[in-house]
C-alpha cells in the first residue's frame, strides 16, 4: 500500500468484537478494523456485514483484518487487496483465544447456514 490516506495509525480498535453485533447480541464470522477510526465490524461473510455498512455510512474506505496473524488491508472504494500496510495502534487482532466464528456462547449450532458467500 503506497497511499496512507484514510489511515490513522494512532487510533486503537473499538473493542475485541464487532461493535454492532455486540450491541444486539449478534455473532460474526471474521472481524475487520476500520483504518480511519478503529471501528471493529464483521466481515461480508457474517450475517450482518457491519464492516461494509460502516464504510457505506462513514465513507472510511480502508479496513484491516482483525484476525490473529493477518496483516492485509481491503480498500472498499477500489475493490483492492493490499497484503500489508502501515502498523496500526495495538492490539492488531482480537484475542487469540476468541473463537471464529464468535463470540463464544452466541454462535448458533447451524452457523454455516447463515454465512454469506
Amino acid at each position: 500500500m503506497t497511499d496512507a490516506t484514510g489511515i490513522d495509525p494512532t487510533v486503537p480498535p473499538s473493542g475485541t468484537g464487532c461493535v454492532d453485533c455486540d450491541a444486539v447480541g449478534g455473532w460474526w464470522f471474521h472481524l475487520r478494523r476500520c483504518a480511519a477510526c478503529g471501528h471493529i465490524g464483521c466481515c461480508d461473510s457474517s450475517p450482518a456485514q457491519h464492516a461494509t455498512a460502516h464504510w457505506r455510512a462513514t465513507g472510511h474506505p480502508l479496513v484491516r483484518s482483525f484476525e490473529p496473524g493477518e496483516e492485509w488491508f481491503w480498500d472498499y472504494d477500489n475493490d483492492e487487496l493490499y497484503e500489508s500496510g502501515p502498523e496500526l495502534a495495538p492490539p492488531v487482532s482480537h484475542p487469540a483465544d476468541q473463537p471464529a466464528p464468535g463470540p463464544a456462547g452466541r454462535v448458533p449450532a447451524d452457523w454455516t447456514r447463515s454465512l454469506h458467500s
